[in-house]
């Protein structure tokens, strides 16, 4: 018989990680947590390379007050659309078009991860979420001071063709 195993909102995930005492404890919860989607809302607020194209402050949408865990999309699933609102992402958006999308994904969340996104849009998890701390994500998830994977991993080149012939 499977069970379902319950997968926390990434609201309920930095809240935890807030709570944790440690460094270690948070960074190994993050990485027991570690989705790709997690790793692109915590880069797009932490990276200071990426530019939100969408103004700073509130939003004026309207918090779907359904219960957790009905009628709301997740932002485990919408991160794959994240590109729009960002710099280089889709750069033939129009602007009101952009601005009126981020609403609607805004308003199809459940309240806690939309306040998540828009935190991460004004560059400001760590402000929200304490705990969530450059230093955590960069162990966390490995990165360098560029928020990119450390590639420590090198490989010799063996003489002859790749065949092996």
């Amino acid at each position: 018989m499977a069970f379902d195993t319950y997968t926390p909102s990434f609201a309920e995930i930095f809240e935890k990680v807030g709570k944790l005492k440690t460094k270690k404890e948070k960074v190994t919860y993050l990485q027991n947590n570690n989705t790709d989607a997690l790793r692109m809302i915590i880069k797009s607020s932490f990276d200071p390379n990426i530019k939100w194209l969408l103004p700073e402050g509130s939003v004026p949408y309207v918090p779907n007050e359904a219960p957790e865990g009905t009628e709301h999309t997740s932002l485990a699933g919408e991160a794959r659309t994240l590109y729009h609102y960002i710099e280089g992402g889709n750069p033939t958006l129009a602007q009101n078009k952009r601005e009126a999308m981020f609403v609607q994904l805004l308003e199809g969340l459940h309240e806690d991860e939309a306040e998540v996104l828009v935190a991460a849009k004004d560059k400001k998890l760590h402000q929200k979420y304490k705990g969530l701390s450059t230093n955590v994500v960069k162990e966390a998830f490995f990165w360098n001071d560029d928020f990119k994977v450390i590639d420590n991993e090198t490989y010799d080149q063996v003489p002859g063709s790749a065949s092996g012939a």
